[in-house]
């Protein structure tokens, strides 16, 4: 790798590239919260340099001697303390951020003690999101800049206060694990001892970010900082807080969206040993216990009567039928047009996917203690500032009054971007005068979900004589989160751009193309939201089975066809051709029903090709025998983190379209925890190989890359085994079945009709 191309990657401030493939490239919901939702304020920029909140937060954070940021803390004594700016929920953000401050700072990784930062949008709001969020993988991408920046300001400080005590030009000195060397006279002093002086002095205006190809840490596979406490428990996630005099309670809502709470009998439940009270709310009631068990007991004991309102009879064929009828004759809000369709031969296809629980390891819980003058919240969230922003709109406290401990997160996906567990928490805790902890059940958390939006997509290319795309059109319907999360964002003809996300632009040169989006709201109570890969899920889904329904139309091998079309596209022809390579394409048969699928996109400003094999029995079971992932993600913080997002994204992504979607009965939502929600289990995951093209770009996204990719990779590679097209997910085995009777339905259930979009 040339020093050229290295030193590209450290070069700060570049003007930004207004053409729409950058712009969109580089979002992956980056582009989407530019704005605050709702405020209409511009959003606040996390800086290296010293805020105006910057005072505040150092005094109550024990006043801390040198404070050159809002991130580093250095006390007379013990480590360096860095203050995350976004939150640690298993995708080993921590350590990659702990990695980019430590590169600058001049210290060790296990030299920095990691703090969860305080809620501010003010000190921490991430630039790509407009505020103190985690999400959209941006965690990286955020603070790439910001905290290589912080660091060697904080080293800058710290030297120039050593050359000031020894009098000599802070450019003969050398640091080295936290302490600043003068080797000419052979002096030394910690940062420790450097740091009631360095707070002194002025911020530097410039500072010299190191070169690359001098990198010590970023690049090298480290182990990450939070595992030793993980491995012996010691690590304290939100269902784990312990207050002292703390009850626990238990929730339950009315099973149909916008019902009500019309009456409770708990006189059954007031006998149970343990239980302490039964709170009321609109819409759901909670039973407190001294523990947990007693809670849920009282809860199981309660005698309900709700008023399930205008939901009662909602079914999920009607949630499909209506937003199918808005797919195929809805008014769309074009997001790309290129000019008329041409003429030639049109193939056209028509896809769904359902609707999708989070279904987080970590059970949502949260603590609060709500007194007449303070609301103290212990929670794992993704937005810490919008949950101490609603709990002061519901306890009528000021938002100065309103104090979030964040915690670890047992798994977030974008359920711990709502702030719905909190707000009910909250309105809870206001009744009772004690610390309250509510841990809602796995069933519950299930049945009222801020679930992932169902989608009714219909695509259709005009192809040459070759059997290759010249135009493509794309009509995607379904719900907006981001009208709800961020309404500021969305375009200003009503455009929400996540959902059109990885179609606008695609990887392969096609000339044109017409994207249409149609916005279908679901009926009142169904709140949509956030889920890990976003709108490249469902658009990777239908693109890439289309591009490899379009290879087969063309009767050309998956692989070429893809290649012919990326040759203008030299990172995406990169991911593809390493993944065929590491998998063996086209070399030996593969044997009968076992077949492989290909995927490539370009999510989250990475590159991305999956290559999924799997066997299908002739009783309809899809068994997962191998999973390659190519990834082009840029410079690389830690490859070790990065390995390990992508094998834990595919599998979350194919254990989703193997068995995952929710439904609705009597506008209920049927399923309610992994017996009926059924997620892959250990025997049933394949091997994964990840692979990366090592180059010095800037860093792309990587939490959400692995899901939003595995869906198409494996509805291709089911086809290739069985000559099945799957237009809709989570798989469905009745159409696998092998036998004459079975394959009449799979003719009849797979005939699609074609015709005109555009």
């Amino acid at each position: 790798m040339s020093t050229e191309l290295l030193s590209q990657a450290s070069k700060q401030d570049e003007p930004v590239n207004p053409h729409r493939r950058h712009m969109l490239k580089a979002s992956g919901l980056a582009i989407a919260f530019l704005w605050l939702g709702g405020t209409g304020t511009a959003a606040a920029m996390i800086s290296a340099r010293r805020q105006p909140g910057d005072t505040a937060a150092a005094m109550a954070d024990g006043n801390p001697p040198f404070v050159p940021n809002a991130f580093i803390r250095i006390d007379s004594e013990g480590p360096v303390r860095l203050v995350m700016p976004t939150v640690e929920m298993g995708q080993g953000i921590y350590t990659g951020c702990c990695m980019l401050l430590a590169e600058e700072l001049g210290v060790g990784l296990d030299q920095i003690k990691v703090e969860h930062s305080p809620a501010s949008d003010e000190l921490y709001g991430i630039p790509l999101l407009g505020g103190q969020i985690t999400g959209g993988s941006t965690s990286t991408r955020g603070t790439w800049s910001v905290l290589r920046e912080a660091g060697a300001v904080a080293r800058s400080m710290l030297v120039s206060a050593a050359g000031v005590k020894w009098h000599v030009d802070p450019s003969t000195c050398t640091v080295e694990r936290g302490v600043v060397h003068h080797v000419p006279s052979g002096r030394s002093l910690t940062f420790n001892q450097l740091a009631v002086d360095a707070g002194k002095l002025p911020m530097p205006d410039k500072v010299q970010l190191t070169d690359p190809k001098d990198f010590k840490l970023i690049g090298k596979p480290m182990r990450r900082v939070d595992s030793e406490d993980k491995i012996k428990g010691a690590t304290q996630f939100g269902i784990d807080v312990r207050m002292p005099g703390m009850k626990v309670a238990t929730v339950m809502a009315c099973p149909t969206f916008n019902g009500k709470l019309a009456s409770v009998d708990d006189k059954a439940a007031r006998k149970i040993p343990g239980v302490v009270d039964v709170l009321r709310l609109d819409d759901a009631v909670a039973v407190v216990g001294e523990h947990f068990w007693a809670a849920k007991k009282g809860l199981e004991a309660l005698v309900i009567d709700w008023n399930r309102g205008e939901n009662a009879n909602l079914t999920t064929q009607q949630l499909r039928d209506a937003i199918a009828d808005t797919a195929r004759n809805g008014k769309g809000i074009v997001a790309r047009n290129d000019g008329d369709r041409p003429q030639g031969t049109v193939v056209q296809s028509e896809y769904q996917s359902p609707m999708l629980a989070h279904a987080t390891m970590e059970p949502m819980n949260c603590t609060v203690h709500v007194t007449a003058n303070q609301c103290e919240i212990w929670v794992g969230s993704q937005v810490p500032m919008r949950a101490v922003q609603e709990a002061a709109k519901i306890t009528g406290l000021p938002e100065g009054k309103v104090l979030l401990h964040q915690q670890y997160l047992g798994g977030g996906f974008g359920r711990r971007l709502e702030t719905d567990y909190v707000e009910q928490a909250v309105a809870f805790a206001k009744q009772v005068p004690y610390p309250l902890k509510v841990v809602w059940t796995r069933e519950e958390d299930i049945r009222h979900d801020r679930m992932r939006p169902m989608y009714h997509d219909v695509i259709s290319a005009v192809v040459d004589a070759n059997g290759l795309p010249v135009w493509y059109g794309y009509r995607t319907s379904g719900g907006t989160v981001l009208a709800r999360f961020a309404p500021g964002a969305m375009g200003k003809d009503g455009l929400d751009g996540d959902a059109v996300e990885c179609v606008v632009e695609l990887p392969y040169d096609i000339p044109k193309g017409h994207v249409e989006w149609m916005r279908h709201d679901m009926p009142p109570g169904i709140v949509v939201g956030w889920w890990r890969g976003v709108g490249p899920t469902h658009n990777l889904f239908v693109v890439e089975s289309f591009i490899d329904e379009l290879a087969h139309h063309a009767g050309k091998d998956p692989l070429e066809y893809r290649r012919s079309l990326v040759q203008k596209n030299a990172r995406a022809l990169g991911v593809l051709n390493l993944a065929a390579e590491k998998i063996g394409w086209g070399g030996q048969p593969l044997p009968a029903r076992v077949g492989r699928g290909i995927a490539l996109g370009e999510p989250f400003g990475s590159h991305v090709c999956a290559i999924v094999e799997v066997e299908v029995t002739p009783q309809g079971e899809v068994r997962l025998r191998k999973a390659v992932a190519a990834i082009d993600c840029g410079i690389a913080v830690n490859p070790g983190s990065i390995e390990a997002q992508i094998q834990g994204g595919l599998l979350f992504g194919l254990s989703a379209a193997m068995y995952s979607g929710l439904t609705l009965k009597n506008g209920a939502v049927e399923q309610s925890n992994f017996n009926d929600y059924r997620v892959l289990r250990i025997n049933e995951s394949p091997m994964v190989e990840v692979h990366r093209v090592i180059n010095a770009e800037a860093p792309g996204g990587i939490g959400e890359v692995g899901t939003a990719i595995a869906a198409p990779a494996l509805a291709n590679a089911i086809f290739a085994a069985t000559g099945v097209r799957l237009y809709k997910l989570p798989v469905d085995r009745d159409l696998l079945v092998q036998g004459p009777d079975a394959l009449k339905s799979v003719v009849s259930a797979t005939t699609h009709e074609r015709r005109d979009i555009a």
